[in-house]
């Protein structure tokens, strides 16, 4: 059985991501505190762990390549690491980009999910360093198998996704989104175009959300006017 999944960010009132241009609280209060929120709701869920696209993956842990080699052909089977009972940071990285130099991604251990065409070498470098992996079929983008397979070799029974916008969108069309839970930071972007909170990369004909409708089950105002939307994810007819 897959893991549950919590799609969990942070954004402006106007579902912006790039944090950097929002406009400042009202009433000076440091942007830290306030951005700290997003973690304390986070421990709320009791995940087994965190999932990340391969940009934001390069920001926690990405390091140059040390340009192993293997010793021969690698079977595309699943590798179970050494995880030290720790929580995870699942990586969705299709074509094998992302350098970690360690087993770790901010102390959890890393699970990276690749397609099958990823080279040896790039294998044999993610055991050196301890890292698990999966294969999400040829390309990499299976994700109801990678799910799958996180479950059923991992025990992993519930994570917390907090891609960007492309990623969350997959995910959303793909229907393996169960919960949304979303912090609304008390600014502004306004500028067409900026990356969102769901960007599905499809046709304009496309309904990513086709088919689903959300349950409330919480609302909170937090300190410094942050408010915390949490809804669960419904299947309906039509």
């Amino acid at each position: 059985m897959r893991p549950k999944i919590i799609c969990h960010m942070i954004a402006s009132i106007d579902g912006r991501l790039l944090t950097d241009r929002w406009t400042p609280p009202v009433d000076g209060t440091d942007d830290a505190q306030l951005f700290a929120h997003y973690d304390a709701v986070a421990e709320r869920f009791g995940a087994d762990g965190w999932m990340a696209g391969r940009k934001s993956m390069e920001e926690y842990t990405g390091v140059p390549g040390r340009g192993t080699q293997a010793a021969g052909p690698i079977p595309r089977d699943i590798h179970v690491a050494e995880r030290k009972g720790r929580a995870v940071g699942v990586a969705l990285d299709p074509h094998g980009k992302i350098h970690y130099g360690g087993d770790n991604a901010h102390g959890d251990h890393v699970i990276a999910i690749l397609g099958e065409d990823v080279s040896d070498d790039y294998l044999a470098e993610l055991r050196e360093d301890g890292v698990s992996y999966v294969f999400a079929g040829a390309d990499g983008r299976d994700l109801p198998l990678a799910l799958e397979r996180l479950g059923q070799y991992f025990g992993l029974q519930t994570l917390i996704l907090q891609g960007g916008g492309v990623v969350n969108g997959a995910f959303l069309q793909a229907g393996l989104i169960d919960e949304i839970s979303v912090l609304v930071y008390p600014g502004i972007d306004g500028l067409a175009g900026v990356p969102s909170i769901f960007e599905y990369l499809g046709e304009s004909h496309e309904k990513p959300a086709s088919g689903k409708a959300l349950r409330h089950l919480a609302t909170e105002t937090l300190a410094g006017g942050v408010v915390w939307l949490h809804y669960r994810v419904e299947r309906v007819e039509g």
